[in-house]
């Protein structure tokens, strides 16, 4: 694979989804072949997968959930993102291995053994060589998603998961970085929007030139 796969991890409200916006535009300024796609459901399969995991009109145990989500990522790796990769293009997925080592192992307290077994098998050999987490006190994510719904935006089951659960979800991630400092790059998600772009760009600048 001859391109670059980035990926935004971080909790529920912490504005990673407006910065891949955001960092797609820029890196096609410069010319780049950029896929911008997420986790779960950028893929027909995925769509009606999303729809279950995150409705809320069931509830499934955590492992049927972890399954839901390596079957989208296993579609979508093969669908978008290894045929991406292939053509040289950056790849810029929001979600993807880290969210579910956060969610599921530290969220749910699913066993690591396993988990790290069926991400391997569910991720096709495809790496990122760049995570841009986006850290963000977890009081602070949950007046975003306030916001959010409150213009309209529907809220998932994950979002209405209690404080608690967040804050276990923001360790996980905190871990990961601290077991990989030279993969996951943490971003201040406190700052404002200009900021946080600004030290995207100084890292991914680092990493394509």
């Amino acid at each position: 694979m001859s391109g670059h796969f980035i990926t935004f991890e971080g909790i529920d409200g912490c504005g990673k989804t407006t910065q891949r916006r955001l960092t797609a535009a820029w890196l096609r300024e410069q010319g780049f072949d950029v896929l911008e796609t997420f986790e779960p459901g950028d893929t027909a399969l995925g769509a009606e997968i999303r729809t279950l995991l995150l409705s809320g009109e069931h509830v499934p145990s955590p492992e049927t959930e972890l399954l839901l989500f390596l079957a989208d990522r296993t579609q979508h790796v093969r669908e978008l993102i290894q045929p991406a990769l292939q053509r040289g293009a950056i790849v810029l997925c929001d979600r993807y291995t880290d969210s579910t080592r956060a969610y599921q192992l530290a969220g749910r307290a699913l066993d690591a053994d396993m988990l790290e077994a069926m991400l391997q098998i569910a991720e096709l050999g495809a790496k990122p060589e760049m995570t841009l987490w986006f850290d963000l006190p977890v009081k602070e994510a949950c007046g975003r998603m306030q916001a959010r719904v409150a213009i309209g935006e529907a809220a998932t089951r994950l979002d209405e998961e209690g404080q608690s659960f967040h804050e276990r979800v923001r360790e996980g991630f905190s871990a990961i970085h601290a077991a990989q400092p030279e993969r996951v790059r943490c971003v201040n998600a406190s700052a404002g929007v200009e900021t946080v772009q600004q030290q995207i760009r100084q890292l991914l600048t680092e990493l394509i030139g």
